[in-house]
């Protein structure tokens, strides 16, 4: 009934307890999770954990963090043949982040355009990371464009207008744990677009909602992201759930959950 379309779940701070916390999905209903990479190793733990979970999944990224400097061209060859491995259904998580002072602007977008070069090669989604580089990323997003060109905004930040070109570009907002908290402003971004364009995700073990908010996030902890989609739309949960699985099968070509 649940997605959680961005999870960590194969980073070390679920190796004592990971077992648990993917019964715990199952008994909160979680039928569907994507765990994304952020370089070739996380990658490839990522891949490792799906393959031992029939519902999970996992997507092949470099973070835009792994690019303080130019990089090699071998991480791209590595990531390509991993892209190609079975339960692969995404690139991601890719994009820019400029919120630190030491980032690299020229190295972060080249290995963007890299990575959204990989995702066309391949057919598959993106699935982007932007912070404080919305101006940017909308710029390559639209000289990289092509036909199939598709994905998602993960952990959604930007305000409505950036909302609503990010989805004249084709992408959908993954909604994260922030839209519970006090000050957020994914409220009223939730609110204007259409609950078609809408995805859900923890970003485990980061951003947990209220009423866990400052713990290690997990991901049957989704169900509270769902419900504050379902109360700011005021539809019930399981019409809210009902849709955004189905968005999330949509985007990533997979079973309806």
């Amino acid at each position: 009934m649940f997605v959680d379309t961005h999870c960590h779940l194969s980073f070390p701070e679920f190796d004592h307890d990971r077992k648990e916390v993917i019964e715990r999905m199952t008994e909160e209903r979680v039928t569907l999770l994507i765990d994304p990479g952020t370089n070739v190793t996380t990658s490839r733990k990522a891949i490792e954990l799906a393959g031992n979970v029939d519902f999970i999944y996992a997507n092949v990224g470099l973070h835009p963090h792994e690019a303080s400097e130019r990089v090699e061209e071998s991480v791209f060859e590595e990531l390509a043949v991993l892209a190609r491995s079975p339960k692969v259904v995404g690139i991601g998580e890719i994009g820019l982040d400029y919120h630190y002072p030491d980032y690299n602007p020229k190295a972060q977008q080249d290995a963007f355009r890299e990575m959204l070069r990989l995702a066309l090669d391949l057919d598959m989604p993106v699935v982007i990371h932007c912070r404080d580089a919305w101006e940017d990323m909308l710029h390559i997003l639209s000289e990289e464009k092509h036909s199939s060109m598709r994905g998602v905004m993960h952990c959604f930040s930007g305000d409505t207008s950036i909302a609503e070109e990010c989805i004249r570009k084709g992408f959908r907002l993954s909604i994260p744990g922030t839209v519970t908290f006090k000050n957020s402003r994914l409220p009223e971004v939730v609110r204007a677009v259409s609950l078609d364009d809408l995805l859900t995700e923890t970003d485990a073990p980061y951003l947990a909602p209220v009423p866990f908010r400052g713990k290690r996030n997990e991901p049957s902890w989704v169900r509270f992201v769902t419900a504050a989609i379902a109360s700011i739309r005021e539809i019930s949960l399981e019409s809210a759930a009902k849709a955004i699985a189905h968005n999330s099968a949509e985007l990533f070509r997979l079973p309806a959950s």
